[in-house]
């Protein structure tokens, strides 16, 4: 590792989780910021962090932090990664990456021209779960793949003003859930070549379940649900011509997975056993690509480019279901 020393910017949910993960893989966590001092203050003191800032803009100036963690809601992502990089600190940023593409490309052109890392945080991507499964698919053990299938559906609060029930805070199944199932999809099977996309919408206008149907290069085909409304049993599935993978609740997380033959024998089973909920995983990773100059980030699970990518693919599932975000329709018209 690099021993780059980590900032987080805002102090929210997933930012206590990803604290707590540093904390127990022992990386330098030096810094946060918020936007009022109480909650920096009090974020602070839970980690033991030694500076606490009550503003974005000092954390980012602060010349004893190499890399910040972005945290805020998705609308927020852009604005936040594009500060911290013009201030030359690397990103990880979480998903999904930005609002939309062209957000996604300009964080892509900066970090490029400056030569810093900007990286998506789908820490699903670094489980060793995962890591597992693309060496099992690698091997051939699947045979051809035909199918890959994957949910992500929670009961969340109905109330019109929570962030993920709300547009102008990027609400929607889409971008907090979806996200999940169309990136392992694309790790599986790389970019769709066609997308059906069908959604419901909420009064809000955010959308409470998305599915899709893309098709890929291989052939192969592939099925995702998110929904905000109903819990479902967030499994996943990689069906080959000699075997599947059969990855259990919540698959997303640290989990379990069998390797089951076309005769429904069982070849491999495998169970997680990992310290804290997993977050760390990603950061190991982002330490790892400075160490090794790839700041495009060519040799991570997820690179940059493919961020990129499925920011489009996310774009055109919208474009499908008639949901744009007030930012875009003050930008575009």
């Amino acid at each position: 590792m690099t021993g780059l020393r980590w900032g987080i910017l805002a102090t929210g949910g997933i930012a206590t989780s990803f604290a707590s993960d540093l904390r127990t893989a022992g990386l330098d966590l030096v810094a946060v910021g918020s936007r009022s001092q109480a909650s920096a203050d009090a974020f602070a003191a839970k980690f033991d962090i030694p500076r606490a800032h009550a503003s974005y803009e000092a954390l980012v100036t602060d010349p004893d932090v190499d890399i910040i963690y972005v945290s805020t809601p998705h609308p927020m992502h852009h604005a936040g990664a594009k500060l911290a990089l013009e201030n030359g600190k690397h990103v990880l940023v979480e998903k999904s990456f930005t609002l939309n593409r062209a957000e996604a490309e300009d964080l892509q052109r900066i970090a490029t021209e400056r030569g810093l890392l900007a990286m998506e945080a789908m820490w699903t991507r670094y489980l060793p779960h995962m890591v597992r499964i693309r060496e099992i698919i690698a091997e051939g053990t699947l045979g051809e793949i035909r199918a890959v299938s994957a949910d992500h559906t929670q009961r969340i609060t109905a109330d019109p003003e929570h962030r993920l029930n709300a547009l102008a805070l990027g609400g929607g199944a889409l971008l907090d859930l979806g996200i999940y199932p169309i990136s392992f999809i694309w790790d599986i099977l790389g970019a769709p070549t066609s997308i059906q996309a069908t959604a419901r919408l909420m009064e809000t206008g955010a959308d409470s379940e998305v599915a899709t149907v893309m098709t890929h290069a291989s052939g192969a085909v592939s099925t995702s649900l998110s929904s905000s409304r109903a819990a479902g049993p967030n499994a996943a599935a990689i069906i080959g011509t000699d075997a599947r993978i059969e990855i259990d609740r919540v698959w997303y997380t640290p989990t379990s997975f069998r390797v089951v033959g076309h005769d429904d024998t069982v070849i491999e089973s495998y169970a997680s056993e990992i310290d804290g909920r997993g977050m760390q995983y990603q950061a190991f990773a982002a330490e790892g690509a400075v160490a090794a100059g790839d700041t495009a980030g060519a040799l991570l699970p997820l690179p940059l480019a493919e961020s990129v990518a499925i920011m489009g693919t996310l774009d055109e599932i919208r474009a499908q279901i008639g949901v744009r975000y007030p930012s875009e329709e003050s930008t575009h018209g």
